[in-house]
């Protein structure tokens, strides 16, 4: 899986997330912010915290520490496999 497959994997997971559930479409800001940061952060939980204050500061509103480590926890899935592919 080259890096564009990836994001594109990431992107996905993210888009069907949908953590407010207002349609996936109202967080390409997020989504983009959440992929940049996956580059820099292997610790599910660091991630987790990272997507957490990431979604909380966009819309105002809190968001569980399980959720966000659930989603955290794929994200990373994928990562992983794309290192382990290249």
């Amino acid at each position: 899986m080259d890096t564009q497959q990836m994001n594109l994997a990431l992107v996905a997971v993210l888009q069907e997330w949908d953590p407010f559930k207002i349609g996936w479409d109202l967080y390409e800001p997020e989504i983009a912010d959440t992929v940049v940061a996956i580059r820099d952060i292997d610790d599910p939980k660091e991630l987790a915290e990272k997507i957490k204050s990431i979604y909380e500061f966009a819309f105002d509103e809190s968001i569980q520490m399980e959720k966000c480590l659930d989603v955290a926890r794929k994200l990373l899935i994928i990562k992983n496999d794309a290192s382990c592919s290249i």
